[in-house]
C-alpha cells in the first residue's frame, strides 16, 4: 500500500496532469487555456524535437550496450573471487553510480576540457588525435557517451547476484567432461543471466533516454550547434526558457511514449529469438 500510494502521488498524478496540459496552452501566468489538438499539430512539425529524439536514439543506442557490458563484464570477472581485490573492484564498479549526477557531470567536464582535461592530454601524449569533446559535434557526443556509459552500479549489483544464483555444480560438471572456460560461459552462464540482462536491457533505455538531461546540459549545454540537445534539454528550456509549459507537457508525453516503445523493443528481440531457439529445437 505504502508503495502504491507514492506511485499515485509521485508517478500517476503528476502523468496525469501533464497528459491534460498537453492539450492547453499554458505558460503558468493565467489558467489554462484548452487548445484541443494544436499543439500535437504543431508537434509533427517540430524539426528541433525530432532532431532532439534522433540525438537521443543514437545516445542510447551506443550507451546502453556500453552500460551492458561493463556491468554483465565486471559481474562475470568478480563473482567467484574472494579477497581485498574483489571487494575493492566490486565497490569501484559500484562507486560512480554512488555520486550524485551534477557531480559526475562536472566531474567530466574536467576530465574534457580541451585546454587542461586529463583525457585530452593523455590522447595527446599517445599521439592519438583529440576529438575535440566539447568543441566538435561528434566529439560532444563522443563526450556525452563517455559520461553516461560508467554508471553502472545499480546493473552490476543485479548482474552480479544473477551470476552467483548460478549453482556451481553446473560449471564443475563442465570442468569434469573437459569443457573450455569459453563454453562454460557461452553455453552456461549467459544463457542463465539472458532473462536478467533483457530486464537490465529495458532500464538502461528508459534511464538513457529519460536522464541524459543532467549531463547534457552541465557538461555540453546541448552545443555545438545543438549536436548534443537531447530530448529532455529541450523540454527542459521549452518548459522553463520559454515558459511554455503546455507544449513542454505535450513534447514530455509524446517522449514518454517513444521511449515506451524503445524499451519495448529488448524484450521484442528476445521473444523472437527463444522463438527461433524453439523452432530449431
Amino acid at each position: 500500500m505504502p508503495y502504491l500510494l507514492g506511485s499515485l502521488l509521485l508517478v500517476l498524478a503528476p502523468l496525469a496532469v501533464a497528459a491534460a496540459l498537453a492539450f492547453t496552452d499554458y505558460f503558468g501566468f493565467r489558467a489554462p487555456e484548452f487548445t484541443g489538438v494544436d499543439n500535437l499539430a504543431r508537434l509533427a512539425g517540430d524539426r528541433m524535437f525530432w532532431d532532439a529524439v534522433g540525438i537521443s536514439a543514437l545516445v542510447a543506442v551506443v550507451v546502453v550496450p556500453l552500460r551492458l557490458l561493463l556491468a554483465v563484464g565486471a559481474a562475470l570477472l568478480l563473482a567467484r573471487r574472494r579477497g581485498a581485490r574483489t571487494a575493492v573492484g566490486r565497490a569501484a564498479a559500484y562507486l560512480p553510480s554512488a555520486i550524485p549526477d551534477a557531480a559526475w557531470a562536472l566531474l567530466w567536464l574536467w576530465i574534457l576540457n580541451p585546454l587542461y582535461g586529463p583525457l585530452p592530454a593523455l590522447l595527446g601524449a599517445l599521439g592519438v588525435p583529440d576529438p575535440g569533446f566539447l568543441t566538435t559535434p561528434w566529439g560532444a557526443r563522443l563526450g556525452l557517451v563517455l559520461v553516461l556509459a560508467f554508471q553502472v552500479g545499480e546493473a552490476f549489483i543485479v548482474a552480479l547476484a544473477a551470476r552467483i544464483a548460478i549453482p556451481v555444480r553446473l560449471h564443475e560438471a563442465i570442468e569434469v567432461e573437459g569443457g573450455s572456460a569459453w563454453f562454460a560461459m557461452t553455453r552456461v552462464t549467459l544463457p542463465l543471466m539472458a532473462p536478467i540482462v533483457i530486464v537490465l536491457a529495458v532500464r538502461d533505455v528508459v534511464v538513457v533516454m529519460q536522464n541524459s538531461f543532467v549531463p547534457a546540459l552541465l557538461v555540453t549545454g546541448g552545443d555545438p550547434a545543438n549536436a548534443t540537445l537531447t530530448a529532455p534539454l529541450l523540454i527542459y528550456r521549452r518548459a522553463f526558457e520559454y515558459g511554455e509549459l503546455g507544449y513542454a507537457s505535450t513534447l514530455s508525453v509524446t517522449l514518454l511514449v517513444l521511449t515506451g516503445v524503445a524499451a519495448a523493443l529488448p524484450l521484442w528481440l528476445a521473444s523472437r529469438l527463444a522463438a527461433r531457439q524453439r523452432t530449431r529445437a
